[in-house]
């Protein structure tokens, strides 16, 4: 008598069109051996890692997931979704890869996973899969790209010599951007990071925008659409959303799709602004995967591998080549207990181009957006801006610091005016200098505009 194993095997093979390719031949297939928490392991199979397979169920069910790793001849896997109604043996096919990009840098094995991508992703919201988490139908594209994409030869790379408007006038006149720039919101919870992320999707004047909200609450996905990116926004953008409750390898390839959509529309000359919601949880959805296959903690509880992930998803963002588009970036990464030393902290602040510090002492005074202009800095400012824009911007950060270094003296009373003339005039220009950093969620203030406030913020 045959074991309810066979008996699964032949039903499915015998039942599902979807198996058979070339010449009405059956594609190799494995069996599944073993589920440990969120890793499985398949023998039968040879597969590179990154090649997309399935594990059929009884009842014609299928779960998507990935090769992540092997040992000898087993395979570990990593589902895309949860494992309920997996059963020893379970039969696991190799997923045959969609290729229609002909881009040059876009030439994946024949395994690779490709999602949908196309001026159609405009205005939608999509999970990690490419699947729509909009009430607003299937997709209309014809056009998909793989996850994983070679990285462009740095020497072939444009300069960043243009600035980008992103209507925030802390940023344009402290912190101005480049296109192409790839920068560093570092927060803790609750100092308002979301909210200055949708205030630069809105007033950007970048084409496309690109945002990826990989391992926040489902709450925060709803809030962030709704009202803070808000209809003007979202026309002009895609959302990726792989949140919190999503599988470790689903937030991954949220980041990595999101990331893939932010380069297609780059190859089509665009310039476009990548917003990413956190590299964090980005790079805890890896720690995640490589503990669970065995790969040793290191740093505070991360294995290596999450520090070589880092660079290999900012460095796809950047500058296109000479005449092409670019991908401006910003990338939250949250910052626990306001440790600023955090180990993901430290790696990202070494690989990008620049970070922008939120100080939770300014949140909770009512300072919007609170941004420390102390501890930012725009690696590519020197390169963007004039002479008289860097030196204007210089003297306010001197003049910002040197009274946040006497606050307490002046506030007890103990300075005496005239001691230190720099400080003298920091005390005069301190009720301008902090109004000019902060503006409301629905003002917009233009690169032009954000400079004649901070030369008018020294005449008179």
């Amino acid at each position: 008598m045959e074991s309810a194993f066979t008996d699964q095997w032949k039903s499915i093979l015998t039942g599902s069109k979807d198996l058979l390719v070339g010449n009405d031949a059956v594609q190799p297939a494995g069996r599944v051996t073993k589920v440990t928490g969120l890793v499985m392991e398949a023998v039968g199979l040879r597969l590179p890692v990154g090649s997309a397979c399935s594990i059929h169920l009884a009842g014609g069910a299928k779960i998507d997931a990935e090769v992540v790793g092997f040992d000898g001849d087993r395979l570990f896997l990593m589902p895309h979704s949860d494992l309920e109604g997996v059963t020893p043996g379970a039969p696991v096919f190799a997923e045959e890869s969609r290729q229609t990009s002909s881009h040059p840098l876009r030439r994946p094995s024949d395994r690779s996973r490709q999602l949908p991508v196309g001026y159609q992703l405009l205005g939608r919201v999509l999970d990690g899969n490419g699947r729509p988490l909009d009430t607003l139908g299937p997709l209309k594209t014809t056009e998909s790209a793989p996850l994983a994409a070679r990285i462009y030869n740095p020497l072939e790379r444009a300069p960043i010599v243009d600035t980008l408007d992103v209507g925030v006038r802390a940023i344009n006149s402290m912190l101005s951007v480049g296109r192409g720039q790839r920068l560093g919101l570092f927060a803790g919870s609750g100092v308002g990071k979301s909210v200055l992320l949708g205030m630069m999707a809105r007033f950007t004047t970048a084409d496309i925008i690109v945002v990826g909200l990989i391992g926040e609450r489902g709450r925060e996905v709803k809030e962030f659409i709704e009202q803070i990116l808000g209809a003007e926004g979202l026309a002009r953008s895609a959302v990726v959303a792989a949140p919190a409750d999503a599988p470790p390898l689903l937030r991954l390839q949220g980041a990595a799709y999101a990331t893939t959509i932010a380069e297609y529309f780059r190859d089509q000359g665009h310039s476009v602004l990548l917003i990413m919601d956190s590299l964090t949880r980005y790079a805890m959805a890896q720690r995640e995967i490589a503990l669970a296959i065995g790969e040793p903690p290191a740093t505070k509880g991360y294995p290596p591998s999450v520090f070589a992930k880092l660079p290999v998803l900012v460095e796809r963002a950047g500058n296109g080549k000479e005449g092409g588009g670019s991908i401006t970036a910003f990338y939250t990464v949250l910052t626990e207990g306001d440790d600023q030393q955090d180990p993901i902290a430290d790696s990202a602040r070494a690989i990008l181009d620049g970070h922008i510090v939120l100080n939770r002492t300014l949140a909770e005074s009512g300072h919007y957006p609170a941004i420390d202009i102390e501890q930012s800095i725009s690696r590519a400012m020197h390169s963007i801006t004039t002479p008289e824009h860097q030196q204007l911007a210089r003297k306010l950060k001197q003049l910002y610091s040197r009274y946040e270094r006497s606050r307490d003296l002046i506030s007890v009373g103990a300075y005496a005016p005239g001691s230190d003339p720099l400080l003298d005039e920091a005390i005069r220009l301190h009720p301008r200098i902090i109004a000019f950093l902060q503006q409301d969620i629905t003002q917009k203030c233009s690169i032009s505009e954000s400079l004649e406030g901070l030369r008018a913020l020294f005449q008179g």
